[in-house]
């Protein structure tokens, strides 16, 4: 294979790695694991504590059920995140 194509096929590859935590692709993620922060903590082998993180970080809505459990935590995470506290 010439160098041109190789090179044109290893950029294609690097362009289409998805970055799993980028807001929208983690909001997709958390609609599959049915918005269940546990789930998808496993998906994503961490602990639920840094999932809650990453999904307030994005500003990504908690479901109902998640609200309940993690609601305290996650607008903590949420309002350092967007520089309220300093």
């Amino acid at each position: 294979m010439p160098r041109r194509e190789r090179d044109r096929d290893r950029e294609r590859d690097r362009e289409s790695v998805v970055d799993p935590t980028d807001g929208r692709v983690l909001e997709r993620n958390y609609d599959y694991a049915q918005k269940n922060v546990r789930l998808l903590s496993m998906w994503y082998d961490c602990e639920p504590k840094r999932m809650l993180e990453l999904l307030a970080e994005h500003d990504i809505e908690l479901s109902r059920n998640d609200e309940r459990q993690f609601g305290t935590y996650y607008r903590t995470v949420q309002q350092h995140a967007n520089g309220y506290g300093e």
